[in-house]
């Protein structure tokens, strides 16, 4: 049985995220007391259900703490559960949750700013042990489905990937396992004929994969993301995301994200691309 944990930040995405498991044919159990998890998944099983998501979050408060031997005891049933971890922001968890007018779980009487960060640091445990961290700030609903689809979508057994271009400027992607630096490239930012198109153009793609260094880049990180895919295939890890930053996010990365992501396609593995900042300039 495939069993999912969906978890995260209150106004991250988890009930989003549920949804698009729905779509795809999972179980999905909403708001589950981490302690009734072995029931349930020991009931589904003799039911022939074969894929489950199951949703929790901090209003199970101490429970948390009981998952990591809640999966050993599930391990002739479950296999290893894939946790599935929302997060965002705290000025855009605010903007969601003033939207709702709902409080956070552990507002209290305080601030709500003081409840997310109360959330933040009860949910810190379960975030270093995600299979894949998702942070929502700059997602619409649509963009995350899309990603819980790419990921999930095709039942596949090997490893997902998805690639994904950012501006430095604008941050380093928090839920990025592997962070790439092309602002060593050639910037097509100082060509006004390029400036005003995006990485997506065959004109700037040309121009920053026409350098030497662009291809010599390419090669070396194929190889290199060949061992690491290795070894998280080894080690369990079914869900990657390879971020390749430039300075704003427009040109050379998204360049570059679009050559690796179809070399990556063209031997075999299953791939999405995503650009975070571009429109964003």
């Amino acid at each position: 049985m495939d069993l999912m944990i969906i978890t995260g930040m209150s106004g991250a995405g988890r009930h989003t995220a549920a949804k698009a498991m729905e779509d795809l044919g999972w179980y999905v159990v909403d708001n589950l007391p981490p302690g009734m998890l072995p029931a349930l998944v020991h009931f589904l099983h003799s039911e022939g259900v074969t894929q489950s998501a199951v949703v929790l979050d901090v209003r199970s408060r101490g429970d948390l703490e009981q998952i990591p031997s809640l999966f050993q005891e599930l391990a002739p049933v479950a296999g290893s559960p894939q946790i599935v971890f929302l997060e965002a922001d705290d000025s855009q968890i605010v903007k969601r949750q003033e939207s709702s007018r709902r409080p956070v779980p552990l507002q209290g009487t305080g601030s709500l700013l003081e409840g997310i960060q109360a959330e933040r640091r009860m949910m810190s445990s379960l975030r270093a042990t995600a299979d894949m961290v998702i942070d929502t700030t700059n997602l619409t609903p649509h963009q995350l489905t899309a990603r819980i689809v790419a990921a999930y979508g095709g039942g596949q057994t090997d490893l997902s990937i998805t690639v994904m271009s950012f501006g430095f400027k604008n941050g380093v992607p928090v839920d990025a396992d592997m962070v790439m630096d092309v602002r060593f490239l050639p910037n097509p930012h100082w060509v006004p004929d390029l400036r005003p198109q995006t990485g997506l153009s065959t004109a700037v793609s040309d121009y920053v994969l026409s350098s030497d260094l662009a291809g010599e880049f390419q090669d070396n990180l194929g190889k290199l993301f060949s061992i690491v895919a290795e070894g998280y295939v080894n080690e369990g890890k079914r869900l990657v995301t390879l971020a390749i930053g430039c300075t704003g996010g427009k040109h050379r990365s998204v360049a570059m994200a679009e050559e690796f992501a179809q070399r990556l396609t063209t031997a075999g593995h299953t791939v999405s691309i995503m650009h975070r900042d571009l429109g964003r300039e």
